[in-house]
């Protein structure tokens, strides 16, 4: 009876989605032993949302096995497509093909069985769409939208939506496409998709969207899917290769705490995975690294990338400009982008964007004006294609940097200020400093130093409050007659201590200057650095002396 009513609690823990609760109390060895086949799934389920997942095959193995036994076929299937869907994903073919073969076995004889049989068609449809024939799994797809929408089952209509979605935007419907996924990630959100499926649907929608540089979309439903993560304490929602896509999304919303632990988890759990996908983690931390100013750990990272077959571009140049090797690094973006100043080699091929905006960057800094040129013609025919804000924002600012550098400086400033105006409506605060820090030069130029000042001011605040040392320290200086810098203070660190001298906490600081506590902290300890001192009340001192509180 004891064993009875702790089954009877694993159930109620399930069902309330506390699933370390769930998984101690279906894994005792005494209920384990007494649990029914639906039980046992659970157990796989748990096992699985807390990333313990050589268990939870097996658990799901074993559930299989007993729902077949006890002429469970419907449930028997189900079982079977999560087992083989969730070895595909792992990159385990053999094994994926294998319990495909089995439910389609299975199911043979039971043409009772529709949902399921939707399903296992569903897993056919899907490797047609990713082995290069979207065109012929659309209509699957719509079929199954047809039958989970008739049947209510909400797992096949929302991996039928996804699968609709992808099918759509990779025949170029990204509008329609765009709607589909939408409506796959209600359903997650809504909680009506099972766990083991949201986090998947989840995973699929980010990288389909960052496949047509709709970051703004990547952003909301991340943001959304992190309030449902956030009703399962126990839930582990983020793994392997989503890690990588989640860091970027954070590196690009100015979390980057965040983004370097994601893409530092993403190396840890895709040890052993594709080359390919390791790889593409390494280069993500060695971007993190590098915006950080890390060089030497970005300089590892670019090699594990490189090791893993992924080309470290254009990170690794970036790098290398940075560090003053301009003709090195317009060697290594040239060499990347793979084609005659800068043409396309693959028209519409979504890893391409990354190199052309710092292409026209690095190429400027080297004296290769044309090649600069062509890239950003190049960016320009992206847009016609791709009307979405990230692209209009990058090449705007691509544009405004070649005119600047040729000379055309009121034409580079509208550029300029259209492309701040952009990375600030996709809250991207590092790439619209780096805006800023262009239009510093150019009003420089045309001696309007008091909207330079401005201008430097808000990139000096914004660069501070990242941590992005490099692109600090290449900020233009004041102008003669500006107010200078004590003690190397940078304007954001005065503001700090101004806010420490009305004995603000460090809570109360971050809530004025809109950054979080970590980055308050990191300002304050680079404030008694700077000025050699050891504590707060010191550091106030510090600033009364130097005038800083006036």
């Amino acid at each position: 009876m004891v064993q009875d009513d702790k089954i009877r609690a694993g159930r109620e823990a399930y069902s309330a989605m506390r699933w370390a609760e769930a998984y101690s109390l279906f894994s005792d060895d005494e209920s384990f032993s007494r649990l029914a086949a639906l039980d046992i799934e659970r157990l796989g389920d748990a096992a699985y949302l807390l990333a313990k997942d050589n268990e939870a095959v097996q658990y799901w193995t074993r559930a299989h096995n007993v729902h077949v036994d006890n002429d469970e076929v419907g449930r028997a299937a189900r079982v079977g497509f999560v087992l083989s869907l969730t070895s595909l994903l792992s990159g385990d073919l053999s094994r994926s093909n294998g319990w495909l073969a089995r439910i389609q076995r299975l199911l043979e004889e039971y043409p009772d069985c529709r949902p399921e049989r939707e399903l296992s068609r569903l897993l056919m449809a899907i490797r047609q769409m990713f082995g290069g024939d979207p065109a012929g799994a659309l209509p699957s797809f719509d079929t199954a939208v047809g039958t989970g929408t008739e049947e209510r089952d909400a797992d096949l209509l929302a991996l039928a939506l996804l699968g609709r979605g992808q099918a759509s935007i990779a025949l170029g419907r990204v509008e329609a496409g765009a709607a589909s996924l939408d409506e796959a990630m209600i359903s997650v959100t809504g909680g009506q998709v099972s766990p083991i499926l949201s986090g998947i649907i989840y995973c699929a929608v980010i990288l389909t969207c960052q496949s047509v540089f709709d970051c703004e979309r990547a952003r909301e439903w991340t943001a959304a899917f992190d309030g449902w993560c956030r009703t399962q304490p126990d839930l582990v929602p983020y793994r392997g290769q989503c890690l990588i896509h989640r860091s970027e999304i954070l590196q690009m919303g100015g979390d980057w705490p965040g983004a370097m632990t994601a893409a530092d988890r993403a190396c840890e759990w895709l040890a052993g995975r594709s080359e390919a996908t390791v790889g593409r983690a390494h280069y993500q931390r060695g971007e993190m690294h590098r915006l950080l100013g890390h060089d030497a750990a970005a300089d590892q990272c670019y090699d594990s990338a490189l090791r893993q077959g992924v080309d470290p571009q254009p990170g690794r140049a970036l790098l290398w400009l940075g560090k003053g090797r301009a003709e090195q690094a317009a060697a290594a973006i040239r060499a990347a982008c793979g084609s005659q100043n800068g043409a396309p080699v693959r028209w519409a091929d979504p890893e391409r964007l990354k190199l052309l905006g710092p292409s026209v960057e690095i190429c400027l800094t080297a004296g290769e004006i044309d090649t600069a040129a062509s890239a950003a013609e190049e960016l320009s025919r992206w847009t016609s294609e791709f009307d979405v804000p990230l692209l209009q924002a990058t090449y705007a600012q691509a544009r405004g940097t070649l005119l600047s550098a040729t000379g055309d400086r009121e034409e580079a400033l509208a550029w300029l200020s259209d492309a701040l105006a952009l990375w600030q409506r996709l809250s991207m605060p590092y790439e619209a400093a780096r805006a800023r820090a262009r239009l510093v030069r150019v009003y420089r130029d045309l001696g309007d130093e008091s909207s330079a000042e401005v201008h430097r001011l808000a990139a000096e605040a914004t660069f501070d409050d990242l941590g992005a040392v490099r692109d600090l320290s290449q900020l233009v200086t004041p102008a003669r007659g500006m107010a200078s810098p004590v003690a190397g203070l940078t304007g954001r660190q005065i503001a700090v201590l101004r806010l420490l001298a009305s004995g603000q906490t460090n809570r109360e600081i971050a809530a004025e200057l809109g950054v979080s506590k970590h980055t308050v902290a990191r300002h304050i300890s680079n404030i008694f650095d700077k000025t050699g001192v050891s504590s707060r009340t010191a550091a106030v001192a510090f600033a009364h002396r130097k005038g800083l509180l006036s």
